[in-house]
C-alpha cells in the first residue's frame, strides 16, 4: 500500500486533493490528523508568490514537520515557476505538484492550468524549470485533455515523466467537461499503460466504493479525493483503513464533533484573522452543518453571525440535531 517518489513513501496511497480556497492550512491540518498519504496546497500563482503578494504565501504556508504535504503551483512563465520552487522547498514543502489541470476560465484564460495541455511543448519548459530548481520530488496533476479531440493526457504524462517528474495525478474529466458527468476512471488507464511512475486517479471519489472502482478501472497506483472530504475530514482515513487495513479512524460524534468543528473555526480564524476568517469559515461550517442535517434557520444564524463567540456557541446545537451517523 505504499507510493514511493524517489526516497520519499507516500502511506497509504490516499491523498487530498488540492482544492482553492478549502485546503488551506487548518483544512491540511485536519485531515493529516485522521489521517492521509499526502494533503496537498491549494493552487499557489508562482508570479504571485514570488512577487509576494497578499495572501498568496499563506496559502502555501506549511508545518515544516509535516511530512507528508506538497505545495501545488501554478504558471504559464518557466522563471517564475522555477523561482517560486525554490521558495516553497526552502519554507518547507517536501514535493512541489505542477498545476495543469484547473479548469477556471480565470486561470485558463491567462493560460495556465488546464489551458497547458493544448501547449505541451511549453508546459514542458515549466515542468523542466521546476524539475531543475528543487531536489524535491516534482509531481504533476492535469486532466484527460482539453476537450474531446485533444485527449493527449498519456503522452504529456509520458514527456512529463521523461522530464523528471515522479507522480502524475489524473482527473477523469476533459477541461471543457469542468465537473459536469461523470469522471472517466477508464480513461485514465491509458496514462497508467503510458509511464512507469505512479499515476493517481481524481474526479468523483467520494467513498470506499468509489475508490475502489476508480482504482481497478483506471489500473492507477492510488486515489486522490477532493470534493468528497468537504464535511468529512475523516473520509480518507476511512477509505484507507477499508482498502488497505491502516488504522481505522475515529469518527468523532456528538461531543467529540462539537469540538472538532469549534476547533477547526477557531483555528481558521487564527490563520487567517478574524474578518477573513469568518468569511473563510462559512464554506466549511455549510458542510459540516450538510452532514448533520442542521434546521435551516439555525444554519443560516450561525453561517450570517459576525460574532466569533455566538457561532461557537451555536455550534453546539448546530451538530448535535442530527441523527444520522457520519461515514
Amino acid at each position: 500500500m505504499t507510493l514511493r517518489l524517489a526516497n520519499k513513501e507516500l502511506t497509504p496511497p490516499v491523498v487530498l486533493a488540492p482544492m482553492a480556497g478549502i485546503t488551506d492550512r487548518p483544512f491540511r491540518d485536519l485531515v493529516s490528523s485522521f489521517g492521509a498519504g499526502l494533503v496537498v496546497s491549494e493552487m499557489v500563482a508562482s508570479q504571485e508568490m514570488v512577487q509576494a503578494k497578499p495572501g498568496v504565501r499563506e496559502r502555501a504556508e506549511l508545518s515544516a514537520d509535516v511530512e507528508n504535504t506538497a505545495v501545488q503551483l501554478a504558471g504559464r512563465e518557466a522563471t517564475w515557476m522555477a523561482e517560486a520552487a525554490r521558495q516553497v522547498a526552502d519554507q518547507g514543502a517536501r514535493i512541489i505538484d505542477i498545476n495543469m489541470g484547473c479548469p477556471a476560465k480565470k486561470v485558463t484564460n491567462g493560460y495556465s492550468g488546464s489551458a497547458l495541455l493544448k501547449t505541451p511543448d511549453h508546459a514542458l519548459t515549466l515542468i523542466e524549470a521546476v524539475v531543475e530548481a528543487v531536489d524535491v520530488p516534482v509531481t504533476l496533476k492535469t486532466r484527460l485533455g482539453w476537450d474531446d479531440r485533444l485527449l493527449n493526457a498519456a503522452d504529456v504524462a509520458r514527456r512529463a515523466q521523461d522530464a523528471g517528474v515522479q507522480m502524475v495525478t489524473i482527473h477523469g474529466r476533459t477541461r471543457c467537461q469542468f465537473y459536469k458527468g461523470h469522471a472517466d476512471w477508464a480513461a485514465i488507464r491509458s496514462v497508467t499503460d503510458a509511464v512507469d511512475v505512479p499515476v493517481v486517479a481524481n474526479g468523483d471519489i467520494t467513498s470506499t466504493e468509489t475508490a475502489q472502482m476508480a482504482l481497478e478501472l483506471s489500473g492507477a497506483a492510488g486515489v486522490m479525493i477532493g470534493r468528497g472530504a468537504q464535511g468529512k475530514p475523516w473520509l480518507l482515513a476511512q477509505v484507507s483503513h477499508d482498502l488497505y487495513g491502516t488504522p481505522v479512524p475515529t469518527i468523532p460524534q456528538g461531543a467529540d464533533l462539537i469540538d472538532m468543528v469549534q476547533r477547526h473555526y477557531h483555528a481558521m480564524l487564527s490563520f487567517y484573522g478574524a474578518d477573513l476568517g469568518l468569511r473563510v469559515a462559512r464554506k466549511h461550517l455549510g458542510w459540516y452543518m450538510d452532514e448533520a442535517g442542521t434546521a435551516a434557520p439555525l444554519r443560516r444564524t450561525v453561517l450570517t453571525s459576525r460574532d466569533t463567540e455566538e457561532v461557537t456557541r451555536l455550534l453546539a446545537d448546530a451538530l448535535i440535531q442530527s441523527e444520522k451517523v457520519a461515514a
